[in-house]
């Protein structure tokens, strides 16, 4: 049941409500009742709080009417508005309930007017897209060190103060050309791209800057043509686009090689500042420094290395000549011991002249000698070989059974002829042979005793 309507229609009681009640059922009615619209009006009363929400109201020349904008909606404004703006908001009407004041709570906010410019932005945007001439891959790097710098802005433009002052800060070294055109109305757009075209058919630049102050949508409107931003992406140079502030945003930004927020950072952008370039030449020269000393240290150390290898000519001269000293030495040696060997072959000689009859008589001699030797040694190898088997049989006859028979034992045999040596072996009644010193006998066990 809506809070409005009466309760008590059948009892005669009247409702009463309490005003947050009202405010919360007035709310819902405008919110329900109203939706998302297009509201047109003059900014008054602008307030941006610490927050980053947006308080202001938007006014006509008969009314006014109370807006919000929460931090996340004003973060894609692109602008920041200012009192006296023309702005459109998309809006949905409500009532801010402590205090029952009716508000736009705004979702979207653009500049008077702009309605169909930016209908047309994002139109030639999407095309151009298509095409594939914003993909980042198409895009080109400006070179480092740029032998010059070309400038297409309007020579009455602030930015283009902007932009040198800053060139010549941070490179005064590199030439700067300027390739004036206009940069706002209906004829900026043929000009700037006369512009872009001179620039680089001077050949006096390495890469091109597209600059620009801020404005409104319709003062920047120049760079949103579409015959600007082909020639842009048909240039022979990079080209660095500096439009407007950091929140403005423009076709030549998204077809450009380099978008910078600024004038100013475009400039910087174009190239690197000199003092960087000194650092960088005093970081190289450090490391040529330190490589040229690396350098020679090592070769310093390959030199001693050498040195110790190499010999002075005088030292090498003494080396000759204990060597050849050393050789002269060791072939006197040789010659000398050659002498004595042909000496001694020389001395044999004359000894086999003279010895043939009396090496004869001496080896009679000795043959004799050896024969009787030989003699003499047979003859006792015989009487050893005789005594050692005399030895030999008497061991053998003190071993044998015929002296054990001798002395009064005897040999038992059985019928087998197996010698008996247990009486446990023998059974009563069986026949044995008993084996004396002299001959043998007969016999029959008649009883056995273990021992």
């Amino acid at each position: 049941m809506h809070p409005m309507s009466p309760t008590g229609a059948e009892s005669g009681a009247e409702t009463v409500l309490a005003v947050r009640q009202l405010n919360r059922a007035v709310a819902e009615v405008l919110e329900h009742g109203f939706g998302l619209l297009w509201v047109r009006g003059e900014v008054s009363n602008f307030v941006r709080a610490a927050s980053g929400h947006w308080y202001f109201s938007l006014k006509d020349d008969a009314a006014a009417v109370r807006a919000v904008m929460f931090r996340g909606r004003a973060a894609h404004v692109g602008f920041v508005p200012k009192v006296g703006d023309e702005v459109e908001v998309r809006a949905r009407v409500g009532l801010y309930e402590p205090r029952g004041d009716f508000q736009l709570q705004v979702q979207q906010m653009r500049r008077g007017g702009q309605g169909s410019l930016f209908e047309a932005f994002l139109r030639l945007k999407q095309r151009l897209t298509d095409e594939g001439l914003t993909a980042m891959e198409r895009k080109r790097q400006p070179p480092a060190m740029p032998r010059g710098i070309a400038v297409v802005t309007s020579l009455r433009a602030a930015a283009l103060r902007d932009v040198l002052s800053t060139l010549a800060r941070r490179a005064p070294h590199i030439p700067v050309t300027i390739f004036p055109a206009s940069v706002q109305g209906a004829e900026a757009p043929a000009q700037l791209i006369a512009a872009l075209s001179a620039a680089q058919r001077s050949a006096v630049a390495d890469v091109i800057l597209l600059v620009r102050g801020g404005g409104s949508i319709e003062d920047l409107w120049a760079f949103n043509h579409e015959g600007l931003a082909r020639a842009i992406v048909v240039s022979s140079l990079p080209v660095v686009c500096g439009v407007g502030h950091e929140s403005d945003f423009t076709i030549a930004d998204l077809v450009a090689d380099v978008r910078a927020p600024t004038p100013t950072a475009a400039a910087e952008l174009a190239c690197v500042a000199r003092d960087e370039h000194f650092a960088q030449l005093r970081r190289a020269a450090v490391d040529l420094q330190t490589g040229h000393d690396r350098h020679l240290a090592r070769f310093a150390q390959r030199l001693d290395r050498a040195a110790l290898r190499l010999v002075s000519p005088s030292e090498r001269l003494q080396r000759q000549q204990e060597r050849l000293q050393n050789l002269t030495h060791r072939l006197r040696r040789a010659q000398q011991w050659q002498l004595a060997q042909v000496a001694q072959r020389l001395g044999r000689i004359d000894l086999r002249r003279l010895i043939p009859v009396r090496a004869l008589r001496q080896a009679q001699i000795d043959v004799d000698r050896l024969a009787s030797r030989l003699q003499q040694a047979q003859l006792r190898r015989s009487d050893n070989r005789r005594e050692r088997v005399n030895t030999l049989a008497a061991q053998l006859a003190a071993l044998g059974p015929e002296q054990t028979l001798a002395r009064g034992y005897a040999i038992v045999r059985d019928a087998e002829g197996k010698v008996v040596r247990r009486a446990t072996d023998l059974q009563v009644g069986q026949a044995i042979r008993v084996d004396l010193a002299e001959g043998a006998a007969q016999a029959e066990v008649k009883s056995t005793r273990s021992a």
